[in-house]
């Protein structure tokens, strides 16, 4: 998993006076969690830029004031007309403790049921995984060549080297879907 540095300032004020004034000044409140004593500090908004605006999923390394902490981005809270980032929650992880966090699906090759003339339809983007920090994938690639159409691929039929995948196991990642196009030309072909 591709590491995202993030510098940082130290804050004491955590009120909505001192919250206002950093939104106020382009920068954003955050707090880290875990591993002890919470941690409140603020970033620009220019620096989260590539953070957020992407479909990849990082290890972040937070520089705050000179010391360094491992996290990934836990939560993220957005203002509902204007869209800015509000606050950002933090969550410290440790190489010897897994850390359960979201990653993007990818699908690769091309379904058989496709080329019969279905539609290949991936339900869900993101899958909730635990892993270590260093065992953390990119993205979880799934081969659909061998679905055929009515076929699906589920999160029992997954499965990774030293990563969890947490979604229950009767969810459909991908299927193949006959279009009502096909559907009506194997209906003619009946007749």
């Amino acid at each position: 998993m591709q590491v995202f540095e993030l510098k940082g300032e130290l804050r004491s004020d955590v009120g909505k006076k001192a919250t206002k004034a950093l939104r106020v000044n382009e920068k954003v409140p955050c707090v880290l969690y875990g591993g002890g004593e919470n941690v409140h500090f603020s970033v620009t908004v220019r620096d989260l830029q590539k953070l957020i605006y992407t479909p990849r999923v990082y290890l972040v390394k937070l520089l705050l004031d000179g010391e360094v902490h491992d996290a990934v981005m836990r939560d993220i809270q957005f203002h509902p007309v204007s869209d800015k980032v509000l606050h950002i929650d933090f969550f410290r992880t440790f190489e010897d403790q897994p850390v359960v966090i979201e990653v993007p699906v990818k699908t690769e090759g091309f379904a058989a049921g496709v080329q019969a003339g279905g539609k290949l339809n991936v339900t869900m983007r993101k899958l909730k995984v635990k892993a270590f920090p260093k065992d953390m994938p990119d993205e979880l690639v799934f081969n659909v060549e061998h679905l055929g159409v009515g076929k699906s691929i589920k999160v029992k039929d997954a499965s990774f080297e030293n990563v969890e995948i947490m979604n229950a196991k009767s969810v459909v990642i991908a299927q193949v879907k006959l279009t009502r196009a096909a559907r009506a030309a194997q209906q003619q072909q009946e007749k």
